[in-house]
């Protein structure tokens, strides 16, 4: 089946729950059981592996629903949800490493992601070194006889370098490493991560999957390898996310086809017309033929998401502030994916290591969301002359 239809039917079971079409809402913590040895014997079963219920923590068909939906789109085996997307980074990160362990993170992943690993990490004795996105094969030059994972990113945070995952997972697996990728940009729609030699996929449902800005949610993918190690750790660690959460979630994702399509669309509308603007430097928007990485998201990746950055030419911060103060249709605000459209500045050379980011030309991401792209355009042109304005 084509993934336009998975996304509608996938982790469905109306005839298990009278006709109803989307799972129920299942508020849980107490388990009743009618004898011991129905005790004794759901968890027996769970401890194999089976959906069985046993406690409110350890799962429900509510979160059964949204995590075999995710699990099916991505190619993986299972998948746990988490109650963010950065529970699910950390999580992720704990679960496959240990005291002594070291970890090849990239250069330009998601800031949280860096910050649990540059503290979280690194008092409980792993070792983090940052590697530049764009390395591809060459990370054989990086690993470790104690490398256990490389974290991957594509396209990068904020500065949208493609990566070459199917080079870095073929020299990691040789290496005896885990690979790990955040997910979230293309969604389970856009980018296939199993097919490409990823271990574990990592998204901020947060985003697309949830696509109204209203929930925060974490999805963790496996290979049927790789899942006791992580399910394992999560039960320990109380790993959970709230029912309610879990149902907007998994609503969300049954929309997810139709409204991908139309971010890749106005975003990429939006992202030509900003190419003709004399106040850019650059855009950074891999579907478009002159970014660097484009040949790489052609290859690997089947469409993309309604988030990308500018580099705006060199002006001092007032005339940076008029242009992004008074927008009507852009949002300024961390996030993304939601219907609407957001604006937000940052600054990479702030934080990168193993790669400089010049930020000369200040950098500006911005999430193209579902309105007419003739009135974002007409807001972010309004925008502009205010900035030639102040200059």
């Amino acid at each position: 089946m084509k993934d336009e239809t998975k996304i509608v039917i996938a982790g469905r079971h109306p005839d298990e729950n009278f006709g109803i079409v989307n799972a129920p809402v299942y508020h849980a913590s107490t388990i009743l059981y009618s004898s011991l040895a129905e005790l004794e014997e759901r968890h027996r079963d769970r401890a194999k592996g089976e959906k069985v219920v046993t406690y409110g923590r350890m799962g429900t068909p509510t979160t059964w629903s949204l995590e075999d939906a995710v699990a099916e789109l991505e190619g993986g085996y299972r998948t746990q949800v988490f109650p963010s997307g950065l529970a699910a980074c950390a999580h992720a990160l704990q679960a496959f490493l240990k005291t002594g362990d070291h970890i090849l993170m990239t250069d330009n992943v998601y800031g949280p992601t860096r910050a649990f690993c540059d503290t979280v990490l690194k008092r409980f004795g792993v070792e983090t070194t940052y590697y530049d996105p764009l390395v591809g094969a060459g990370i054989a030059e990086l690993m470790r006889p104690e490398t256990r994972v490389v974290f991957t990113e594509s396209p990068g945070s904020q500065t949208f370098e493609m990566s070459d995952i199917p080079a870095i997972a073929e020299v990691a697996h040789k290496k005896g490493a885990v690979v790990m990728m955040d997910n979230t940009w293309a969604s389970p729609l856009y980018y296939k991560p199993f097919e490409h030699g990823v271990d574990v996929s990592i998204q901020a449902g947060t985003k697309y999957i949830v696509g109204h800005s209203d929930v925060m949610l974490g999805t963790v993918t496996t290979t049927q390898e790789h899942w006791a190690t992580l399910q394992a750790g999560a039960n320990l660690t109380g790993q959970t996310a709230g029912p309610d959460d879990v149902y907007l979630a998994q609503r969300g994702l049954r929309t997810l086809s139709v409204r991908l399509k139309q971010h890749m669309e106005n975003g990429i509308r939006v992202a030509e017309w900003l190419k003709g603007r004399p106040e850019v430097h650059s855009v950074l928007h891999p579907a478009l033929s002159d970014h660097p990485g484009h040949d790489l998201w052609k290859r690997d990746f089947l469409g993309a998401s309604g988030l990308f950055s500018i580099q705006l030419k060199a002006l001092p911060k007032p005339a940076l502030a008029a242009f992004m103060d008074n927008l009507e249709l852009f949002g300024m605000g961390y996030s993304w994916g939601g219907y609407e459209s957001l604006i937000i500045y940052a600054d990479p050379s702030s934080h990168r290591t193993a790669t400089s980011w010049d930020n000369t030309n200040p950098l500006v991401r911005l999430h193209i969301g579902l309105e007419s792209t003739d009135d974002l355009i007409a807001d972010l042109e309004n925008g502009f002359a205010r900035l030639n304005k102040a200059l």
